[in-house]
Parts: C-alpha cells; structure tokens; sequence
C-alpha cells in the first residue's frame, strides 16, 4: 500500500541475515535508513530451542547491530530483556512504523515458511510501501528450483548438483568436471583407524556482549535443553574467518576420506564446523566454495576433500532449501511410513546403554552440533527403524542443533532420515544394522551392547530393529532397486530366524519410554 510519507526506510534484518551485503541493505544511503533488528520471545520458544543456540544467534545479532553501528547506520535494536518487547516480528514492525513513520520497508524475505507467511501479511496491516526481496545469499532461486523440479516424478540431488557446478563453474574443466567425475563420494568413506584424532578446532572465549547473552539464557530459559559450559561459537564475521582459516589450512586434507567416520569422544574430527556462521550469514558459502577450489588448484587440498566440501554447500545445502519451499507446507505432516511411536526419553537425557546413541547425545548437549552422518546414521537411524512420529523427531532435531533452521532441517529429518515424504527427496530409505556403524566408528567396541550378535539379550538393538523395519515395510520397499534384492536375504533365513529377529525388535521397542511432555515445545 502506498503512502505519501517522507520518511526513512525501514529495513528488519533478522536473525539468519547478519552479512554487510543483504539485499535490503545494498545500495542503500546510511543517512536515509534505520536497520531494525528484533530479539523476540516467539522465535527463541516456537520450540524450546538448545541454550547454545539462543545464545549464538543473540550475540552474533548484537556483535552485527554494534558493527553497523560503527559503521555509520542508524540501528533500532530491540533487545529480548526490553520491558516494551512485542515479542512477535509483526509487532516489532508496528512499533517500529509508528516511531519512524518510514517511507518504505524493506526487507529480504525470511528463510522459514512461517514467517514468510507472516510477512506476505504486512502489505495489508500497514499503510507504508513494503517490499520483499529475494534472498540472493543462496545460488539457486525458488523460481529456478521450481522451474527444475517441474515435471519431475522424483527429485535426485545428484543431477541438481550438477547444474550447480556448471552454472557456478566451480571444479569444472570446460563443460566437463574436473578429474572426469562430478562425484567422489565412494572415496570418502574410510573408516577411522585406531587412535584417529584431528586438529582442535578454535574457540571463542565470550566477551561482553556474549556473556550477556549467556546470563539472559541462563535467567530466561534455564529450562531448555542443553549445557552452556563450552560455548565458544563463532559470533563475529571476524571469528568465523578465524574459524574458516584453520579449516582450511589443518583439516580439509583430510576431511574427505573421513568424512563419514565416528570416533567416541571425537566430536568434531576434520569437519569445517562452519555450518553455523554459514547459516547465520557470517560466511558467505560460495565464497567458501571458491576457496576450497583454490586449495585444490594450488595443490594444498585434494579432489575428493574438495568435491565433498563443496558437494555439501552448492549441491545439499541449496537442493534441500529449494526442496523445502517446493513442498510446504505438506511436508511438515508427511509421514508416508505411518510411524506413531513416540520420541523416547533417552534422546533428551543421553541415558541409553546403547554407546553410539549416548556419545551422539552427549555431544549434542554439550555443543549443540554432531556431525551429519551422527545425525543420520546414529540418531536418525534409530528414529527410522524405531518407527518414531515425524513430527517429534523434526521437533527434536530443531531444538537441538545451532545450526537448524527449518528450511535445512526439515527435509533432512522428515525426507531424508525418515522417509516421511516416500522418496520424492531421497531414492531409498537409510537404514541400516548395526554392522554399518560397527564399520565406521570405534563405538560398538565398549558397548553393552553386542554388535556380532543378531538377537537375543545383548543382541546390538540396531540388528532386529533393522529386520523389523524393513518386514513391516516390505510392500512398499521391496520394488525399491536400490535395496529390494535384500529381501532375498530375508526370505533365505526362513520362518524361526525371521520371528527370532522380530520377537526380539519387539520386547526392546517395549522398553522404550517415551518423552514427557514439553521438551521439544512449550
């Protein structure tokens, strides 16, 4: 709606666009704007989000209002602590036209679809001109994902990716890939050796601004899940730079080959733990991308470490967001495998004597991150074989990494990890026994658990759980050519074998107790 006001423009930057280059801010005239920042209740309780990751994007919000500030930007910043604090965005915004009565408000549209559905409202809750611009921090529009995924029965990431690569030309020889292969997974998957260890990634011990942020938390939500005894998370562009550096410079050689293993008490090994500075807008991903590209053009990197990083960040990372938007808000109730069982407690309190789960979620609590294939193959697996709702694994997952927004988290846990959506994201469901994390971690060797053992007391859970899932969903699994011809081994064990792996499924699915009420929401 327009209006004939001569005042400033009002541009909210939330709490995942924390970059100098946002759209709404390019180009514009520091002595004609007010950037609006807004810490308020209903994005910090929608669910009871982890203490780490309050604490993270609060204090990279204020380190980022302090910068502009410094700058030379007026900034209107509304702290959650303010007595006056609306505690909404929408109600921000309103209290934020009625003491600037702005000309324009212009802000880049939001990364998750609830809010996106709020702000698609302003234009008819107030009289100024708003204006929502694309997010063009991510490579791929909506509009050209969508132009893609058209038509298409199935969506593979795989041939995404490449479009990709060739539109941002990054590892490609000519028209083709470089090396002759655009994917160089199957070398990086070594199992850990003995005594694998990496390089300790920094820290940050927290400043001013951060340890207040750290006793907001701890006063306002002492009851949300997880520790804030190791913070130390990027919160500045400078520190992720920091962080960034000793990625590339310590571990990336050998990120790849490693990539998918898990070592007990090894909680980050040769990850770049940049997801979080990425998502915040600290980094810029394809600024990241061209680096790594360097790295392996100036022989310090090599293909596969190379590949698999930037595989990550312009191919999974910018198929999973344009997935999201192009199946919402469907897939927040997807649940193509009718999985009703409730979350167990075990994933809030780490109480399991299941070592590989109980190492997950005590990193989990303690950083507020596990790698992707803990989170997939650990924690993710279980929840799949166990035939845990949909709703409260997602919910989970939301709550307990820095790093989840729901545009990224959302179609890993419920198209991904559950196979909720029914393949339209992944081709087959990733499920597995316990001889595929026996092979990729050095867990199953103290556990109480025997991974060698199929079923029976002290039978690895994974082992008839496995059976189990795939038994109940035989019918719409066993035409799937990537793992039908399993069931040929199902039907060699005959009729005893097999009712010896369900009943034992069956009597450990019957000690799991569920989770109480108000963990995950409010």
């Amino acid at each position: 709606m327009a209006s004939d006001s001569v005042g400033p423009v009002l541009v909210p930057v939330l709490g995942d666009q924390l970059t100098r280059d946002l759209a709404s801010l390019r180009g514009r005239s520091k002595d004609d704007t007010v950037v609006l920042m807004m810490e308020v209740w209903d994005e910090a309780t929608y669910v009871r989000h982890h203490k780490q990751k309050i604490v993270l994007i609060f204090s990279a919000m204020r380190h980022f209002a302090a910068e502009l500030r410094d700058a030379g930007w007026t900034v209107d910043y509304v702290r959650m602590d303010d007595e006056d604090n609306a505690g909404s965005f929408t109600g921000e915004l309103a209290r934020a036209i009625e003491d600037h009565a702005p000309r324009l408000v212009s802000v880049v549209e939001a990364g998750e679809w609830r809010v996106r559905e709020d702000m698609d409202q302003w234009a008819d809750k107030f009289a100024c001109e708003i204006e929502i611009l694309r997010d063009d921090r991510f490579i791929c529009s909506q509009a050209e994902f969508d132009d893609w995924a058209e038509d298409r029965e199935s969506l593979r990431m795989e041939y995404f990716y490449r479009e990709m690569r060739r539109k941002t030309g990054l590892l490609m020889d000519g028209d083709k890939p470089e090396g002759g292969e655009w994917n160089y997974d199957s070398e990086n998957r070594k199992p850990p050796k003995d005594g694998l260890s990496a390089p300790q990634r920094p820290t940050f011990e927290p400043d001013e601004i951060t340890q207040a942020c750290l006793d907001l938390v701890e006063d306002r939500f002492a009851d949300h899940f997880g520790s804030l005894d190791h913070f130390g998370w990027p919160v500045t562009r400078d520190q992720a730079e920091q962080a960034a550096d000793a990625f590339f410079a310590e571990r990336i050689e050998r990120f790849g080959p490693y990539q998918d293993a898990m070592v007990h008490g090894q909680d980050d090994l040769f990850h770049s733990m940049l997801s979080t500075s990425i998502n915040l807008g600290l980094l810029d991903p394809l600024e990241l991308c061209k680096r790594a590209e360097k790295a392996y053009r100036d022989g310090k990197a090599p293909l596969n470490s190379v590949e698999g990083f930037i595989r990550q960040i312009i191919g999974w990372r910018e198929y999973v967001r344009g997935f999201y938007f192009n199946r919402m808000p469907h897939l927040q109730k997807a649940n193509a495998l009718n999985a009703q069982r409730g979350l167990p407690e075990f994933y809030w309190t780490g109480e399991t004597d299941m070592r590989c789960l109980a190492d997950c979620i005590r990193s989990t609590r303690d950083n507020a991150h596990a790698h992707h294939i803990q989170r997939l193959m650990v924690l993710g697996n279980f929840a799949l074989l166990a035939g845990i709702s949909p709703r409260e694994v997602q919910d989970w997952y939301l709550v307990v990494y820095a790093d989840a927004y729901e545009w990224v988290e959302l179609p890993n846990v419920a198209a991904m990890i559950l196979y909720a959506d029914g393949g339209a994201l992944a081709s087959k469901p990733y499920a597995a026994s316990g001889n595929y994390i026996n092979k990729m971690s050095n867990y199953c060797k103290e556990c109480r658990y025997s991974v060698s053992k199929k079923t029976g007391e002290g039978a690895c859970p994974f082992n008839p759980l496995y059976w189990h899932f795939m038994h109940r969903h035989r019918d719409r699994l066993a035409s799937n050519h990537r793992i039908g011809r399993i069931y040929q081994n199902w039907d060699r064990m005959g009729e005893e074998r097999q009712q010896e792996y369900l009943d034992s499924a069956e009597a450990f699915l019957d000690t799991l107790e569920p989770a109480a009420s108000g963990w995950a929401r409010g």
